[in-house]
């Protein structure tokens, strides 16, 4: 015989898994590139459920946010709260891929290419 389950099923408010914050406490953008090291991972256990299921999406493959948040099934906001937080605790490993100088280079650059796209 099957268990009794609850009819409004297992859930969480998103709220709550924040603690009521909505921003998060860096500015993640979704394609922003995160990995979770075994070390990292371990730590993670005992950080709470939903920071430990990032770390064990991120863990031996990098992930971006949004794939993040899709693989675990939290909505995105969500995940960028939590995200935020897991780099700042040193959980997670952020890898940028914006220069941290010539960006007006790369920006004129990838205007001329994508002039040139446009002509095609």
């Amino acid at each position: 015989m099957e268990p009794r389950r609850d009819p409004r099923g297992a859930l969480v408010r998103p709220y709550a898994v924040t603690r009521g914050r909505t921003e998060p406490l860096q500015n993640i953008a979704l394609e922003a590139v995160l990995s979770s090291t075994p070390t990292q991972s371990a730590e993670a256990r005992f950080a709470g459920h939903d920071k430990y299921r990032i770390s064990s999406v991120c863990e031996g493959r990098a992930q971006s946010l949004a794939e993040i948040a899709a693989y675990t099934r939290m909505p995105l906001g969500v995940t960028r709260v939590l995200v935020a937080d897991m780099v700042a605790e040193g959980l997670l490993t952020l890898h940028t891929a914006a220069p941290a100088t010539g960006f007006a280079a790369r920006m004129n650059l990838l205007g001329r290419v994508l002039s040139g796209l446009r002509e095609l």
